[in-house]
């Protein structure tokens, strides 16, 4: 059987694979061997340049410029060369690019932490993953907007059969997020009720697949008929506009006027004050997302006696990622974990994605690059 070129060559250019083909083939047949052997040994050599979306300077959609003669990066020791087929765009991306995060890389720099694709290369110490495997990955070494980027192999994860590569891209910082969130900051138990802000984002409804499987009382809002039609189809038992003026005596109804004993938050700039008056006595509070400041009443927390607490998903401990790791691989090959993806864009459609990310009122799902 004649070899597979497309993926034996999936590192040529085109230009030298015309002289490939010219020199291994002949007008009496096909020297099959000869070009598999080439294919094999010396195609990984030669092309040694990627597309890849740059950085030069912090500021608004427009400084995301795709470059096409950016290095391939070799894996060192520890680290796994993934050759990405769709890159999960989320808002900590905008910040980042804006310069406005606590956290600034060294510029030029490519963005982007959650990836999906195939490993094409492995540093020496690397055991748990070969050549040739399907993975996710949630933190990157070089950035995920681009054909290749490098991974730490502790951060990368066996992408089941039944997922694509853009519903892999759409794994890592949500459902990681949305675990640690709502099971170790949050302590979610069977039987509470959790109220998830915004959930018809990707974080969002990662955090109601998540609730609605370990047995809770889900209750999500979202800011559009579509959101909310998502939302629901995911296992929400209530579903509120929060652009609604009475959502939040909705909710109080809903909970026969307890409110929920957890709160996952979105946007803590817009709904923290809300949340203390709504929360259950007791209660608890997680904060994942805020895009600027707000002023709230600290006689709220004395009165409800609640519990407020922020996550980051990289302070996690490694043994948050190995719990999270496997709930999140139990989840696909049970099927509760179901990435919805919202809209799918380009390379050279990058700033408009993060366009998108920044003025979307009604978020539906996940927003991947495409490669």
């Amino acid at each position: 059987m004649a070899p597979d070129w497309s993926k034996k060559c999936t590192l040529f250019t085109p230009d030298v694979f015309r002289v490939c083909v010219n020199t291994c083939f002949n007008e009496t047949g096909v020297r099959f061997k000869l070009f598999n052997t080439f294919c094999m040994n010396s195609g990984r050599l030669i092309r040694n340049i990627m597309k890849a979306v740059r950085v030069a300077q912090f500021g608004g959609p427009e400084v995301l410029k795709v470059e096409e003669n950016v290095p391939i990066p070799k894996p060192q020791d520890n680290q796994v060369l993934v050759k990405v087929y769709a890159a999960g765009i989320n808002p900590v991306d905008t910040y980042i690019r804006s310069g406005t995060y606590a956290v600034k890389p060294a510029l030029p720099y490519t963005p982007g932490n959650d990836v999906a694709g195939i490993v094409e290369n492995i540093g020496k110490n690397v055991t748990t993953l070969k050549e040739g495997d399907r993975v996710f990955s949630m933190r990157t070494v070089t950035g995920g907007y681009a054909e290749f980027c490098l991974t730490e192999e502790q951060f990368t994860q066996p992408l089941d059969e039944n997922l694509t590569f853009e519903q892999g891209a759409a794994l890592g910082v949500p459902y990681y997020t949305a675990y640690r969130a709502t099971v170790i900051s949050g302590r979610a138990r069977a039987g509470e009720t959790i109220l998830v802000h915004g959930a018809s984002g990707a974080v969002g409804l990662a955090c109601v697949q998540l609730a609605k499987n370990l047995g809770l009382t889900v209750l999500g809002t979202a800011g559009s008929k579509a959101g909310m039609d998502i939302v629901e189809e995911n296992g929400c038992d209530f579903v509120f506009n929060h652009k609604s003026d009475n959502y939040t005596q909705q909710i109080m109804d809903a909970t026969k006027g307890e409110g929920p004993d957890l709160i996952i938050e979105m946007l803590a700039n817009v709904n923290l004050d809300k949340d203390l008056n709504m929360i259950k006595k007791k209660g608890r509070i997680v904060i994942v997302g805020n895009r600027g400041s707000i002023e709230i009443n600290p006689r709220f927390t004395m009165a409800k006696e609640c519990i407020v607490t922020g996550i980051i998903l990289m302070n996690s401990t490694p043994d948050d990622w190995k719990e999270m790791n496997a709930s999140i691989q139990t989840g696909m090959q049970k099927g509760w974990v179901k990435p919805h993806i919202g809209k799918e864009y380009s390379l050279n459609q990058s700033s408009a994605a993060h366009n998108d990310v920044i003025n979307n009122t009604g978020t539906q799902g996940k927003l991947v690059i495409k490669l």
